[in-house]
């Protein structure tokens, strides 16, 4: 686990000399490179898993996404649009028992790591700074792929065409099709 944290690291270090970060394998899934920032592989069947925050009231940044688990019982997914908390989730998840295993010292406000730029004014863990550039989500064909999913787990589903983001709260999938 340590060395998977220390490679991490270092490819997010590295992430500010090429400004594109590809977690996976060297391809990813965008057929057009100039327009992403981050992306993931399209082999695997693994989403991306949101922080679990417990006070969102610092939160100012829009475009934030998280599992809101200020009330453990009744945890949600849920972006910043800026000005309100938007709900992802169909209904709450009880994710008490997964908080337990969080880290229970506070981070450093002002660590960040940021992709796309030297500097951001964003306040955020991993920041993906740029004005026309964006981060790929990772693809799967079915949330049913997703062995085990963990509370906050997002990923883009391809079912043949149809694109649909999934977000999972710790019990149930919610669905968001474009």
């Amino acid at each position: 686990m340590k060395k998977n944290l220390t490679v991490l690291l270092f490819v997010l270090c590295l992430s500010k000399v090429s400004s594109q970060v590809i977690f996976g394998n060297n391809a990813g899934t965008a057929s057009d490179k100039t327009s992403v920032l981050m992306e993931f592989p399209n082999t695997g069947n693994k989403g991306l898993i949101l922080p679990y925050v417990t006070d969102k009231s610092a939160i100012s940044t829009a475009g934030s996404i998280i599992l809101d688990a200020s009330v453990p019982t009744a945890a949600k997914v849920k972006y910043y649009n800026g000005t309100t908390w938007v709900d992802l989730s169909v209904q709450p998840a009880d994710v008490s028992s997964y908080l337990g295993i969080q880290p229970s010292s506070r981070e450093n406000p002002t660590a960040k790591v940021i992709i796309g730029n030297s500097t951001s004014a964003a306040d955020g863990v991993l920041v993906l700074e740029s004005t026309n550039k964006a981060m790929v989500l990772p693809i799967v064909p079915s949330y049913q792929s997703i062995v085990n999913p963990a509370p906050g787990t997002m990923a883009l589903v391809d079912n043949g065409g149809i694109k649909t983001l999934a977000v999972y709260n710790g019990v149930q999938w919610s669905f968001w099709s474009y």
